[in-house]
């Protein structure tokens, strides 16, 4: 299985990168995971210009990644499903694409592009930590699958 894990983010070092390597070690074991973070000049601009601009731009870079496989856009509105649930979602597919919005979200219609649109929290929180959060729920569901205690 192929997990392409796409944010929309500047290509920075932080305090959580070790964090990130780990779970994807942890994930390596079950899938491979690539990381991409986009952020190029036409998103800056937008982002300068208005909350609606900035989420058209994040579609416009987002699209050509969503014909590469089953596509999960994280965002507030989703749906609240559990760990068991969220295993069922890594259990049957070649290719699956996790979406984690800018600072302004996404459009009503890049969220009904995608196949699925799911929710982390009903807090708010950085992509920073979506990420760390989302990695951990992605090991924690193929440990469930694989029938590994870690997720007890």
């Amino acid at each position: 299985m192929k997990i392409n894990l796409i944010t929309i983010a500047k290509k920075e070092r932080t305090i959580y990168d070790p964090l990130y390597q780990e779970l994807i070690k942890m994930i390596s074991r079950f899938a491979q995971i690539e990381e991409i973070e986009l952020f190029p000049k036409e998103v800056l601009k937008a982002h300068t210009q208005s909350a609606a601009i900035a989420q058209a731009s994040y579609t416009t870079v987002f699209t050509p990644y969503l014909s590469k496989g089953y596509s999960v856009a994280l965002h507030p509105a989703g749906k609240n499903i559990d760990s068991i649930e969220f295993s069922k979602l890594l259990s049957d597919k070649m290719s699956l694409n996790f979406f984690v919005g800018g600072a302004y979200g996404f459009e009503d219609y890049f969220v009904a592009s995608c196949q699925q649109a799911l929710s982390l929290s009903a807090l708010t929180m950085s992509h920073k930590i979506a990420k760390a959060v989302l990695l951990e729920q992605i090991y924690r569901g193929f440990s469930i699958l694989d029938g590994h205690p870690y997720h007890k």
